[in-house]
């Protein structure tokens, strides 16, 4: 029988900044005293690979509902690290609640991931305890409801920082962003062609310089480390999105989809 467990929930705070590529290194050294390399990382810089699986449905709805910054929404995605196959994906609903992120994510064995797997009916019996088979079951719930597909892929390189004087804090760079669009729902890339969205072009918001995301994720405050960080660096939030930025970026090679705001806004809650 499963072990039971508190709810598999990270709640916390999120801000974005595109900054640019030669401003990581002075970054880097300025978080050192304050932060440790994410022990899941490997190499000089602290790095690994991110491929994430977009679902959404035929209205594009969680891409509108991030486009007209509902205050309300989330994204229905699946995540796996380093080399396709080598580690296990996590079946994540992330959502957004005003200023709050709220996210669960059930981790299933790479083998036993398939589109079966979330149409059928089995169950399978790999989870730790009933929260981790609760979490997957919501997940599989939300694509029924909401008629969920594989859209696109999203990967890139992230080099991560975690906080050693509070209770939790992160600072992320990441770069080399690419994506492909897919119908799949355990290719993760292997057999398409990636194509690259970190340009200056891709990341809008009239900037001089093709960037690199930064991530500051905190519990509830940003330790006084943070604050002074954005304010040595003079740092301006940008809202990110690396599966609306890929859908756009695909507009333009193959047309882009018919807006549909009604339908966002209905599917904002979960």
């Amino acid at each position: 029988m499963r072990k039971k467990a508190k709810q598999d929930i990270v709640s916390r705070y999120e801000a974005k900044y595109i900054i640019p590529r030669g401003m990581v290194p002075s970054i880097r050294a300025f978080i050192a005293p304050f932060c440790k390399p994410d022990p899941f990382t490997r190499g000089d810089p602290p790095e690994y690979r991110i491929t994430t699986l977009q679902l959404d449905n035929n209205a594009y709805s969680l891409h509108y509902a991030k486009e007209i910054e509902a205050n309300a929404r989330f994204k229905l995605r699946v995540r796996t690290y380093g080399e396709i196959g080598s580690a296990p994906v996590f079946a994540e609903v992330k959502a957004k609640f005003e200023g709050t992120i709220v996210k669960t994510r059930a981790t299933v064995p790479f083998k036993e991931w398939n589109e079966a797997l979330i149409f059928g009916s089995r169950v399978p019996n790999c989870f730790k305890n009933e929260q981790q088979e609760m979490d997957f079951l919501q997940f599989k719930r939300v694509v029924w409801e909401m008629g969920a597909k594989p859209l696109a892929l999203v990967r890139y390189t992230r080099e991560s920082y975690i906080g050693t004087v509070d209770s939790y804090a992160r600072i992320t760079f990441d770069r080399e962003l690419q994506y492909q669009m897919t119908n799949s729902w355990d290719d993760f890339g292997r057999s398409g062609i990636w194509r690259g969205m970190d340009s200056q072009l891709a990341q809008g918001f009239g900037l001089p310089y093709s960037g690199v995301v930064m991530e500051v994720k905190t519990l509830s405050y940003y330790p006084v480390w943070v604050v002074d960080m954005i304010q040595r660096f003079n740092l301006r939030r940008n809202g990110n999105c690396k599966y609306s930025t890929a859908i756009w970026r695909e507009g333009a090679f193959a047309g882009y989809p018919g807006t549909n705001e009604a339908t966002a806004e209905s599917l904002c809650w979960f």
